[in-house]
């Protein structure tokens, strides 16, 4: 009996730890995508200095936050000593990278047109699109009810988005919605859609570790944006925004981390 009573004290022990696990990793979770938001919209929306001048630059962003976590990931893989070779081929880690950088460059110019939390509601949009690359890149079969759910969420998310309260951005003199903020939300689902998904083809079919995937496709999506920077000629403004600002160059560090 005392026997017994103890394999069940173990068990509740084991369950609370559990549990408090759970709520730790939701806490944490909740708590960064807060920050995250936060000083995206700063970023983005806030002006810096005594002469109100406005961050433009989404592709610095991206740059900044891929560079971190390609070193990160690099860390990762050799403090594990895990496999540092590429897995699957490079040009699928490159295919993520792009429409990776497509994601967050819309999801960074939408800010100028949209505030966080319209743009957090519309992301609830996202099943459509997911659906959509599931069924084209996995082969996978969606039930009638669910495309009926998918869409009626959507629709809510339309409505909500087309008919706003009346926030003011910085960038379309007026109202915050704009068929070009619409478009890059569209964007942005479009792409996040196909990523997550392609994502999950790989890991599928490759004995893929996590950090693996995240160390290539974060440094294929480093250079993509390097790239892009210099061919755009905004990286010399960029680097002379964030060292006249150093409270800007404060903030990407920071949303770089996360």
């Amino acid at each position: 009996m005392a026997e017994l009573d103890s394999v069940n004290e173990a068990k509740d022990k084991e369950k609370k730890k559990k549990l408090w696990k759970a709520v730790f990793a939701i806490s944490g979770i909740m708590i960064t995508l807060v920050i995250y938001g936060l000083l995206q919209e700063k970023i983005m929306r806030v002006p810096y200095g005594l002469k109100k001048e406005y961050f433009k630059h989404s592709l610095f962003l991206v740059f900044c936050n891929r560079l971190t976590t390609s070193a990160v990931s690099a860390g990762a893989l050799l403090a594990s000593k895990k496999v540092l070779d590429p897995v699957a081929p490079l040009y699928k880690y490159c295919l993520i990278s792009v429409t990776n950088i497509l994601t967050t460059t819309c999801q960074y110019e939408a800010l100028k047109y949209v505030s966080f939390p319209v743009q957090t509601l519309a992301k609830c949009a996202k099943m459509i699109p997911v659906m959509v690359w599931g069924t084209l890149i996995m082969q996978k079969r969606y039930r009638g009810f669910d495309y009926f759910v998918a869409f009626l969420v959507t629709l809510g998310c339309s409505v909500f988005i087309l008919f706003p309260a009346g926030d003011v951005s910085p960038y379309n003199n007026g109202r915050e919605n704009t068929v070009w903020g619409v478009s890059l939300m569209v964007g942005y689902l479009g792409f996040d859609g196909f990523t997550s998904t392609f994502q999950d083809k790989l890991f599928k079919g490759y004995n893929m570790e996590i950090h693996n995937q995240i160390f290539y496709t974060t440094i294929c999506s480093s250079i993509l944006s390097f790239t892009g920077l210099i061919l755009q000629g905004h990286l010399l403004p960029a680097v002379d925004f964030v060292s006249r600002h150093r409270d800007c160059l404060f903030d990407i560090a920071l949303l770089s981390t996360r």
